[in-house]
């Protein structure tokens, strides 16, 4: 027997077995089809990958979107939050004729205020090849469009995941916004990586009930007074916890197309302002700190300051409102104050000659230990650099003990006042909710001298200019400053001021600080022309008050 090699050891059978010619065709045919499925698949694939790279390039659908946390408020109100989606389109040439009213009906039941029935019929007849009729649309919405289609096959709903802000206004400059996929502003920015990593709410410390308290009275206050802007904040003294940040003029984080970037700026910590009379705090506690607080100052006449070769440092002489001569001077016949009493009255010659008194350097290193010279870099952003002097001359000592020539933020000026209140400490914010443990702080003043500011704020809301701030039931303590702002070419600008009231409660042990500013308010018929502290940020942190304390002490 030979045998073949390559070939079966039984000739006759492989012979019998091979070239089949209607087997091979129906293998080639087989093969055919096998490979058009594989590049189907492989094409299909690769449109998927590049779909979800899309996706994800502009926040529609993608991953990151998806999986973003929501941020809650301390109570754990929803205040931002990633929702699936959608845009409904119309496509008119798949409707049929004997459809037409009922789809006409659908879109007006989708958007009543965009289209009428008539509206509807018009744009179905359009036979325009598709069209979006609602875009971002609800899932009330999205849900009758899915029953209709499933009717009249004519609808397309494009799915997405967006971020929406229950709060809108409220919390803008606090929560800020997330954009294509990431955070861009606040909140959302600040802390997007814990928002794209986890999946449990972020807590803040803000409380939406009285976010929104805060945001209703700064509203009507600056319509009231017919100001620029308008500024609040309210924190937890012996924690830093943030229970409300408002800034107003605002914007709605849901549509921040239409928003310019300038109205984005965070002015609690972006913004400079000259505090005014607030500064008298720091004053007194200098003077308390260097053995000054029982001695007398003549404060009956105005105050020219000479530089050291007895030459005018200033323009003017410093002087006090017309008011503190005729009631403080004349009718109370008081021509000499001590510390507390130029505090109580917020005299500003009476405080120019405290701060000649004391040692050079005095205030440098004052203004230092509560970080005026430096921007703060707190967990929820960085501060603007707060401006203080670098000579020191006796115009700047003087002018400083009243708050001008020296520019802070709104956040600097409310940790200061805090440290000089709560005991000395001064603490670091935050916007998170805190339990219970360890908080950072530093001793910055005597626990003493922190009792003693506090009586005077005490008797300033109960005698003198923050007295529209009192509330019933609870004891609260305060500074006014109004100081007038500057032109760009370092004048002062008589026309134009902001005004601010500080105050803390209860006094006896301090719970909270509240911060209340109004930039550039107007004088009303019912405050007689007067635009300072006393006549518009004290009723405005009054009314505030008025409305918070049932829920910060329930």
């Amino acid at each position: 027997m030979k045998f073949n090699i390559g070939k079966d050891i039984l000739p006759h059978e492989y012979k019998g077995s091979v070239y089949n010619k209607n087997s091979a065709k129906r293998l080639r045919v087989v093969n055919i089809v096998f490979g058009c499925l594989c590049l189907l698949f492989i094409a299909r694939t690769l449109q998927l990958g590049l779909q979800q790279s899309e996706y994800k390039k502009y926040g529609i659908g993608g991953y990151e979107i998806e999986r973003r946390a929501d941020i809650v408020d301390r109570n754990g109100v929803v205040l931002a939050k990633s929702v699936r989606t959608g845009n409904i389109k119309l496509y008119p040439p798949k409707v049929k004729e004997k459809d037409i009213d009922a789809v006409a009906r659908v879109i007006h039941e989708i958007a009543p205020m965009d289209y009428s029935v008539m509206d509807a019929l018009n744009l179905i007849r359009s036979k325009r090849n598709g069209l979006y009729i609602k875009k971002k649309a609800s899932e009330e919405q999205i849900k009758i469009v899915k029953e209709a289609h499933r009717k009249y096959d004519c609808f397309e709903i494009e799915n997405f995941t967006t971020r929406r802000y229950p709060q809108r206004n409220v919390f803008a400059h606090v929560v800020g916004f997330a954009g294509k996929d990431a955070g861009l502003e606040g909140i959302e920015y600040i802390y997007d990586k814990y928002l794209t990593e986890n999946t449990d709410p972020l807590r803040l410390s803000i409380d939406s009930r009285v976010q929104n308290i805060f945001h209703e009275q700064l509203s009507i206050a600056m319509n009231k007074y017919h100001a620029k802007g308008a500024l609040g904040m309210l924190m937890k003294s012996g924690t830093g916890e943030m229970i409300a940040m408002v800034q107003l003029p605002d914007y709605d984080p849901n549509n921040i197309n239409s928003i310019p970037v300038s109205a984005r700026r965070f002015k609690l910590l972006r913004d400079n302002f000259e505090m005014g009379s607030v500064f008298k705090i720091f004053n007194t506690a200098m003077a308390y700190e260097n053995g000054l607080e029982d001695r007398d100052y003549y404060v009956d006449k105005p105050l020219m300051i000479y530089d050291k070769f007895n030459r005018p440092a200033l323009k003017h002489p410093i002087k006090d409102v017309d008011s503190f001569y005729r009631d403080v001077v004349k009718k109370a016949g008081k021509h000499k104050l001590k510390a507390p009493e130029i505090m109580l009255y917020s005299c500003n010659v009476g405080s120019a000659k405290i701060a000649l008194d004391l040692p050079d350097g005095t205030q440098k290193e004052f203004f230092h230990r509560l970080n005026f010279d430096k921007s703060l870099n707190l967990e929820f952003g960085k501060t603007e650099r707060a401006l203080t002097h670098k000579f020191w001359g006796p115009a700047e000592k003087a002018t400083a003990a009243f708050g001008h020539g020296v520019t802070v933020t709104p956040m600097h000026l409310l940790l200061a006042v805090n440290a000089m209140t709560n005991g000395g400490f001064y603490l670091y914010p935050t916007l998170l909710k805190r339990g219970v443990g360890s908080i950072r702080a530093e001793r910055v003043l005597n626990e003493d001298i922190s009792a003693k500011l506090r009586d005077i704020m005490f008797n300033i809301a109960e005698k003198t200019t923050a007295k529209k701030a009192r509330v019933k039931g609870i004891e609260v303590g305060g500074k006014t400053g109004t100081a007038e702002k500057r032109n760009a070419d370092g004048t002062t600008d008589t026309k134009r001021n902001s005004t601010v009231f500080a105050g803390i409660f209860p006094v006896s042990a301090p719970q909270y600080i509240i911060l209340v500013m109004l930039d550039e308010p107007q004088g009303t018929k019912e405050s007689g022309g007067w635009k300072t502290a006393a006549w518009n940020s004290v009723p405005t942190a009054g009314a505030i008050l008025d409305g918070i304390m049932p829920l910060l002490f329930e």
